[in-house]
């Protein structure tokens, strides 16, 4: 049985380009006893996958060379020598960028996607999701009337930060990169304010006194570069700043200077923390529990950008890095 996957063929340089991906056809394996075949439905594309292009030690170990890409993939079992999982299941697993693989059962877990949407899983129901509670939650450690402020608010986490900081009670200011997404946050995910970097310009530090009046209370920072070095000059006594993502520095080749806030979290007396999702793994359940009561009460909500196509998957992977998503960046394979 032939397959098509997708391949590292370059280590990118800067902002990746569409020829660092290689489509290549190959022979699967016959099936082994406790082995299934899984047929993309969804699969997920995110900004740490940037990282992992680049040979150098992090959290999580460099894709290889000339090697398909690996990220979070819901699909379908459409053979199976497994006990454990049966033909038409629905399954999420890290798999290879692939129309279709050989797996073991073993690796795989079975979803129920009679509650929600299937792609759910690898959104608000997935690391995203669960990135956004654990951080907020136990980085951030909201009370009610503190002031929340949520970089790259409209992306896959942030836009589940603010609904998750309203909930607490907070008052929530999100940054993002365009009109359509300021209303969408406003209008739909209950921010109180959402200011466009990308219009503003250098009135950015203003644009967060006039929001922030109480200064802030937390930062939820998943872009970083200019736009943190802005909020943290406008951060309160006691304030948290948790570090997500730095998804504007990732395709920088070299470390850039900026302002030297340090000063600013000594005589406030703040916390930074950085944080990757998998440092709460063994609360994993506790996480999805809440998530999913949230969204049964209506609490919650989510937005996707869907790709369709398999050979979509470097565009919309590109795509992340010009601000062409709003909510959860998935390929739906057709």
């Amino acid at each position: 049985m032939k397959a098509t996957q997708i391949v590292l063929a370059d280590r990118p340089k800067g902002i990746p380009t569409a020829d660092v991906f290689r489509f290549e056809e190959i022979e699967l394996p016959n099936l082994k006893d406790g082995e299934v075949l899984v047929q993309p439905t969804y699969i997920s594309v995110d900004p740490y996958m940037r990282g992992r292009m680049n040979d150098m030690e992090s959290y999580s170990p460099p894709f290889q060379l000339n090697v398909p890409i690996q990220g979070r993939v819901v699909g379908k079992v459409t053979d199976s020598k497994s006990d454990k999982l049966k033909v038409g299941d629905i399954v999420i697993g890290t798999l290879p960028w692939a129309t279709k693989s050989v797996q073991s059962a073993s690796s795989l877990e079975k979803i129920d996607a009679s509650l929600v949407p299937a792609s759910y899983y690898l959104g608000i129901l997935g690391t995203p999701g669960l990135t956004a509670y654990f951080g907020l939650m136990d980085i951030g450690k909201p009370k009610a009337g503190e002031t929340v402020v949520i970089s790259g608010a409209a992306g896959a986490v942030g836009m589940v930060v603010g609904q998750i900081a309203k909930i607490q009670g907070c008052r929530v200011v999100g940054l993002a990169g365009s009109d359509e997404k300021v209303n969408l946050l406003k209008d739909q995910f209950g921010y109180d304010e959402v200011i466009n970097y990308k219009t503003i310009g250098r009135g950015l530090f203003e644009a967060i006194q006039t929001y922030c009046p109480n200064k802030v209370d937390i930062y939820f920072d998943n872009v970083g570069a200019e736009i943190s070095d802005m909020i943290m000059m406008n951060i309160n006594f006691r304030a948290r700043v948790i570090i997500c993502g730095q998804i504007a520095l990732y395709n920088t080749p070299q470390i850039t200077r900026g302002l030297r806030f340090l000063p600013m979290v000594l005589t406030r007396s703040a916390l930074i923390k950085g944080f990757i999702v998998h440092d709460y793994k063994d609360q994993f359940p506790e996480g999805m529990q809440q998530l999913t009561t949230w969204i049964k009460e209506g609490k919650l909500h989510f937005k996707e950008t869907i790709i369709h196509g398999f050979d979509k998957l470097p565009e919309a992977f590109l795509g992340l890095f010009a601000g062409h998503n709003v909510g959860k960046m998935l390929v739906e394979v057709e």
